[in-house]
């Protein structure tokens, strides 16, 4: 069973939680299911400084865990590379990256991170806990957000890259799973795992493309080489698909939506959506030009655009918390 104190799981023969002396509560039959093994290897990796409470989450290179700070009485959230992908070199050197990348980026809408070991095959970064989900949580229960609510949450993302690339750093994977919500309802930008940074050498080979089909820039897609201008086109999809409730092209796989992306214009989201303002519509389909040169150029210019359409739709609240936003956080005087 597990401890109630600690969270540890005993088998059901003990007394008394091995790693808290807890005393157990008796059970009238034995457990019907083993523990989840990966689990009771993070509790006892981890040792006594994180209690780890339980799996909430899983992706293509991690499984997510809801933990607490023991000394600091503190939640956080544990990141547990696959095994499968943690016994190859590259990938273990990826998951490492992305603490090193994550750790040079200080700034009010980029998720930190807190810790990192390993043992074995059990490689783990430890972040903050996020309590408001993330944008495809979001997205999953409402489908659509309102104009201004979308234009805000792709300002506090246009910043967070702004001062990413400000700093060599090229996240590459920007999509509705990697943007977290504070308990204020601020947007974080997370998950650095593929990023490329002008510290780091080269892990992929020319031509292989990294990153989610649905959210890759035409370059991506090609497996060409990228700058912070294809992590402003994924800016752009993520508007898209808030304000439209889908992203822009779909296909019956990677290739198939790699190629539209390529070749294919997507439909503005004025005219499937005709709610949708003209110049919100407008900021999103510069975002998705084929052309880098063609897009806004650096992450502050998308974010001024926003705010200039908050500035004239939105609420007095809502151009102030974009200017915010603009300033990194600090509301300016």
């Amino acid at each position: 069973m597990f401890c109630p104190e600690c969270g540890t799981w005993n088998r059901a023969a003990a007394a008394r939680c091995t790693r808290c002396g807890v005393p157990l509560p008796e059970v009238a039959a034995p457990p019907l299911e083993a523990p989840d093994e990966e689990l009771s290897d993070l509790r006892r990796v981890t040792g006594n400084r994180y209690t780890v409470i339980k799996r909430i989450g899983s992706g293509g290179m991690a499984h997510v865990y809801l933990a607490r700070h023991v000394a600091l009485a503190r939640p956080v959230v544990i990141k547990v590379l696959h095994r499968t992908l943690a016994r190859e070199s590259e990938m273990r050197e990826r998951f490492r990256r992305e603490a090193e990348a994550a750790a040079r980026l200080v700034h009010p809408f980029v998720c930190s991170i807190l810790d990192q070991g390993a043992a074995g095959d059990l490689v783990y970064l430890v972040m903050p806990y996020y309590a408001g989900g993330s944008l495809a949580d979001l997205l999953a229960r409402t489908r659509r957000l309102p104009a201004v609510t979308a234009a805000g949450i792709g300002t506090q993302v246009a910043c967070a890259l702004d001062y990413a690339h400000r700093r060599g750093v090229v996240h590459r994977d920007v999509k509705p799973d990697n943007v977290l919500f504070d308990e204020d309802t601020n947007a974080v930008l997370t998950d650095f795992g593929i990023a490329t940074a002008r510290f780091h050498g080269r892990l992929t080979a020319t031509g292989r493309a990294m990153g989610t089909p649905h959210y890759m820039s035409p370059e991506q897609a090609m497996g060409k080489l990228v700058d912070g201008r294809s992590d402003l086109y994924a800016v752009g999809l993520l508007l898209y698909e808030m304000l439209t409730g889908h992203p822009p092209f779909d296909g019956s796989d990677s290739y198939a939506v790699g190629y539209k992306h390529v070749h294919e214009q997507p439909v503005a989201p004025e005219q499937s959506h005709p709610d949708v303002p003209p110049q919100l519509s407008g900021i999103v389909m510069r975002c998705l030009l084929k052309a880098p040169a063609e897009r806004f150029d650096r992450g502050f210019e998308l974010a001024d655009a926003l705010n200039q359409f908050l500035a004239t739709h939105g609420t007095p609240a809502d151009a102030r918390a974009a200017r915010t936003a603009r300033a990194g956080g600090i509301t300016p005087f």
